[in-house]
């Protein structure tokens, strides 16, 4: 479990992204392509990077690589964006916000060694991204995940060089979260650009990315860190706002499991015991059986909950037995 993950930090792999600066990309000037044709070179660039990573042979580093082609492409799609599935289609080059609020420059709210989260991962060196592709009733991060604008503008140069610094301090990776990293791909894009140390990418989602992002975080990103809230989509619609839940995020764990390690959190909400995480375990048994699942009972209600009574409440411990047992009926290897 997490192999590729404990790889890196043993050196004896390099991180995908460090892989995808060194396949060369055979063509002149990238923005003088239409979007058909870059997508094409994405393609081949891929079937090359992973080669390169099966026989871990890693060529010299390239004038034009597979990592510029992908910047290329998270800035072609700014123009009509779909970073996640809600595809809003707002041209943020062009000074429209998204859905979800972000325009073409991005904010965080705070970056520092986090100590809370997975233990295989901390310290890990955590940015807060503002802005968010949900709307949940219950965030805990409501203050960042609804202003857009909280904190500090992004100088992606400046964050290359406080990750390199954060590792000398003793980071295991990089954890990229929110609000949620989604909207802000392409400029996390640029600050990875920067940052040449062998330590893995953490993309810490909520999973409704679009299948495009996912395109352009293959050869990126070394963990997934994503969230699976829903084992339905009316209770996804009415708590967070967005359609086609289920279908869409189960299939981005599927695409995630083939890409990289992943860590799968499951909120327990009170009384979504039998709607949301009974269908997400038989789903997980029978999909990703292998994946590191995290069963989590910290649920506590803020932010808008007291709108919603059945879930303006903690866990009971009868609930928490119930999961538990949930998992053990499904063979789920919690952690």
């Amino acid at each position: 479990m997490l192999e590729h993950y404990f790889a890196i930090l043993k050196r004896e792999k390099l991180s995908n992204n460090l892989i995808s600066k060194r396949v060369a990309v055979e063509v002149g000037n990238l923005s003088s392509l239409p979007q058909e044709k870059l997508w094409q070179l994405h393609k081949e660039g891929m079937e090359i990077y992973r080669k390169f990573q099966r026989k871990r042979a890693y060529p010299e580093s390239s004038q034009v690589s597979l990592f510029d082609l992908k910047l290329e492409l998270a800035h072609r799609i700014l123009e009509n964006c779909h970073f996640c599935e809600r595809r809003c289609g707002a041209n943020r080059k062009g000074g429209e916000l998204g859905v979800c609020g972000v325009g073409s420059t991005s904010f965080y709210s705070t970056e520092f060694l986090h100590m809370g989260e997975e233990p295989e991962l901390i310290p890990s060196h955590t940015i807060f991204f503002s802005g968010c592709t949900f709307k949940c009733c219950y965030c805990q991060n409501w203050d960042i995940a609804i202003h857009p604008k909280a904190g500090r503008r992004v100088n992606p140069h400046y964050l290359a060089g406080v990750i390199t610094l954060s590792h000398l301090q003793g980071s295991r990776n990089v954890n990229f979260v929110g609000g949620n990293p989604d909207p802000h791909l392409w400029t996390i894009l640029q600050i990875i650009k920067d940052v040449s140390i062998n330590i893995p990418m953490i993309w810490n989602s909520n999973m409704y990315t679009s299948r495009e992002a996912l395109e352009l975080l293959d050869g990126i990103i070394d963990l997934y860190l994503g969230d699976f809230r829903y084992g339905n989509d009316q209770c996804a619609e009415k708590y967070s706002q967005v359609k086609n839940y289920f279908s869409l995020v189960s299939r981005n764990f599927k695409i995630a499991y083939e890409q990289a390690d992943v860590i799968l959190r499951h909120l327990v909400l009170p009384g979504h015991l039998e709607c949301c995480t009974k269908p997400i375990m038989e789903w997980v048994s029978q999909n990703i059986p292998k994946v590191y699942f995290n069963l989590m009972f910290q649920y506590y209600p803020c932010y808008r909950a007291s709108l919603y009574p059945e879930i303006n409440r903690r866990l009971t411990f009868e609930e928490r037995e119930k999961a538990l047992e949930m998992a053990k009926k499904y063979n789920i290897g919690i952690r």
